[in-house]
């Protein structure tokens, strides 16, 4: 099934998301649409599966014009889509899941099932996806729940098959499944139109790519390309891919967590009895699928958690049982993973955000009131240093890119002396070339021989930062690696494998699959909606 989308425009208001949009999708092809977060992507996409109404152009399917007033045209025409968030019912198991929005019924109104079971086991069958259609969706890992939303689309008859940033909350391993998955639904005629920020993905994977910025197509490659070409057409410019770092010399290890257990009202720990130190000029990178006790571990130490046990020991000093106030006082630095929601007040100007936690202190305030003309020269003073594009420093943050409203947070945060830095999602939804100053700062910070953590769901960019790199899986560390470890062995400890236990599977003979595999019961990895299991 062939798909052409002509001069699809979509706006909002003032806004222009698409902005005059060609694409042409050739049946039984891989087509990849790649661009930085906000681009334009996900609009794009949710104007061919008829969630929002282009404001102009029109789209064909074999050469025929098509409109949708929902999804449900968009399914009846051949269209499915795995979103980035699954649209799945956790208490509902894969069938009923599957069978949601067409259910079929029999004697008496009754829901017959039966025949979704066997869609399922058929295309499970074929492609061997080897999906249970009486599972639980809330007890199946998270790629699992990925092919219950392919499945979802596949039992609807989808010859085409939109994927919004499928890997985002998988393991590389289960990535790597979802590729071959991607190779097979394209030979048996499927067309895949992929949508990633991510290159090495785009180029394993692709016929075709389109590079979408700001709302326009502003070219195609092959996936020969190189990831420099592909980065430049995405933001406009020549941008370095390869952070060039000297070796840590890492101190005295200053930070210490002992024994830390954190639990939410229901006593659920959401982290899992961790111990780790951090050295004084070294950083240390925190992997694994997003919802495994990352964001419970980060705010436990800030104090944002009221029920804490163990101890959080800075430069000698107890933080547990401390204030925000107080923990930041103590001299952390902290940039959280959602800035707009955490790290900013968007209609503050970016003067005012970047003393958020210094207003009270000489030289920002006197006599008990803020010293503007003070703010105001260290405001221009850091927007200069930070290379935040704004056009005065009085601008309200909410105006800012998302990578120049982090730049705000990381130069809120880097603007006083510290004995910790703590950056959770450095980049998430940074453009490349931010990226790359980004990275820069934050190693100039470790040289300058502060302890740093930093949190991501972007293996790369574990990989890229990371002297050392911790693994969560459920709350519970898995083990601490050198950073210069394979994706493989961090794979396998995302999985829920110890250290000991991915490497022992790493090194033994090909066709013993018994050396270290992970107990069943494991198979919560990635659950972003409850947080680690007990």
């Amino acid at each position: 099934m062939k798909l052409e989308l002509k001069g699809i425009t979509k706006s909002f208001g003032a806004l222009v998301a698409n902005d005059h949009i060609d694409l042409v999708v050739a049946s039984g092809e891989i087509h990849s649409l790649l661009g930085e977060n906000g681009a334009g992507k996900s609009t794009l996409m949710n104007v061919l599966y008829g969630l929002y109404e282009p404001t102009a152009g029109e789209i064909l399917i074999d050469d025929k014009p098509v409109k949708f007033s929902g999804p449900a045209d968009a399914m009846a025409a051949g269209i499915g889509m795995v979103h980035q968030h699954f649209m799945l019912v956790p208490v509902f198991t894969v069938a009923e899941n599957v069978a949601l929005g067409g259910e079929s019924t029999g004697f008496a109104g009754i829901l017959d099932l039966e025949d979704t079971r066997r869609k399922i086991r058929e295309i499970s069958a074929r492609f061997g996806f080897h999906v249970d259609p009486d599972a639980l969706v809330e007890e199946i890992p998270v790629g699992v729940q990925q092919r219950v939303e392919i499945i979802k689309a596949l039992v609807r008859n989808a010859k085409i098959l939109i994927l919004d940033e499928p890997s985002a909350v998988l393991t590389p391993q289960e990535t790597d499944e979802l590729m071959d998955i991607m190779a097979q639904l394209k030979a048996g005629g499927t067309s895949i139109v992929f949508i990633s920020h991510k290159l090495r993905e785009v180029k394993a994977v692709s016929d075709t790519i389109t590079v979408i910025r700001r709302g326009k197509v502003v070219g195609s490659a092959d996936p020969d390309a190189s990831t420099t070409e592909l980065a430049s057409m995405m933001v406009g410019r020549s941008v370095s891919l390869t952070l060039e770092k000297a070796d840590a010399q890492p101190g005295e290890e200053t930070f210490k967590v002992t024994g830390l257990t954190v639990m939410n009202d229901a006593g659920q720990r959401l982290v899992d009895d961790v111990t780790f130190a951090v050295a004084d000029g070294e950083i240390l990178a925190v992997a694994g699928v997003q919802g495994n006790g990352q964001t419970e571990l980060t705010e436990a130490v800030l104090g944002l958690h009221k029920h804490v046990q163990g101890s959080i020991m800075l430069d000698g000093k107890e933080l547990v049982g401390r204030s925000v106030r107080q923990v930041l006082d103590a001299g952390v630095g902290f940039v959280p993973e959602d800035r707009q929601d955490d790290g900013l007040v968007g209609e503050f100007s970016i003067a005012e955000n970047l003393v958020l936690d210094l207003y009270t202190k000489e030289p920002y305030s006197r006599f008990g009131a803020m010293n503007r003309a003070v703010i105001a020269k260290s405001a221009q003073e850091k927007v200069a240093e930070f290379d935040v594009r704004a056009q005065s420093a009085q601008d309200a943050a909410d105006t800012l890119s998302g990578g120049n409203q982090q730049k705000v947070v990381l130069a809120r945060e880097l603007a006083r002396p510290l004995k910790l830095f703590i950056a959770s999602q450095p980049t998430r939804g940074v453009d490349v070339g931010s990226i790359e100053f980004l990275h820069k700062r934050i190693v100039a910070e470790r040289d300058a021989g502060t302890p740093v953590i930093i949190v991501s769901t972007e293996l790369d960019e574990v990989l890229e930062l990371g002297d050392r790199i911790a693994v969560l899986f459920a709350g519970r560390l898995m083990g601490i690696v050198p950073g210069k470890s394979s994706r493989e062995l961090l794979g396998l400890m995302m999985a829920g494998l110890t250290a000991e236990e991915a490497q022992a599977q790493l090194d033994a003979p090909v066709g013993d699959s018994t050396a270290g595999d992970a107990p069943a019961g494991d198979s919560t990895a990635g659950n972003t909606e409850g947080g680690a299991h007990e």
